[in-house]
């Protein structure tokens, strides 16, 4: 089997055509962790990816999506109550973390586990400027089974939204 990296050169930032290109797979290699697609793809740039960054000194991500007042979740949430839904930031933060194990290296796709705490301490409106997603790796597990745990938070122009701790994401390879 090929080295992931092979197809991909890890990068400090990506733009958003470039998560775009990550969305249809290959990216890091056949197979391997890919974003979904719009407008399931949560975010529109990596502003900051790294292998010892973040809280823990073990990796950190940081997507960024710009806010407009006609994205789609505004009026598919609650009709007359314009909020992105908080679900929609979770994802958007387990995709990080799966994103950040294949760029990292580890071969399979990525799929959430669970979380182990969420709190929602405010709303991304159709307001918001921008919301910024903060991701800290906690551990990271890389053998027969690849598994991420990390911890991460929401914030709308400058204000923290939601916390999320113990987002584990594992990654499942392809039947041979």
């Amino acid at each position: 089997m090929p080295n992931p990296l092979d197809f991909h050169a890890p990068q400090p930032s990506y733009t958003r055509d470039e998560l775009l290109r990550s969305s249809e797979g290959g990216y890091f290699g056949p197979g391997n962790a890919q974003l979904p697609a719009p407008p399931m793809l949560m975010m529109d740039r990596i502003s900051e990816i790294s292998l010892d960054g973040g809280e823990y000194g073990k990796g950190h991500i940081v997507g960024e999506l710009d806010i407009v007042p006609d994205h789609w979740f505004f009026d598919a949430h609650y009709i007359g109550d314009a909020i992105m839904p908080p679900t929609l930031a979770l994802d958007a933060m387990w995709q990080m973390v799966g994103y950040w194990l294949g760029w990292s290296g580890s071969p399979g796709k990525g799929r959430a586990i669970g979380v182990g705490e969420v709190e929602a301490t405010g709303e991304v409106t159709p307001n918001a400027k921008r919301v910024r997603y903060e991701v800290a790796m906690r551990m990271v597990r890389r053998g027969k089974l690849v598994l991420g745990i990390a911890d991460g938070r929401v914030i709308a122009d400058g204000v923290s939204v939601f916390i999320a701790k113990d987002m584990r994401v594992g990654l499942t390879k392809a039947a041979d």
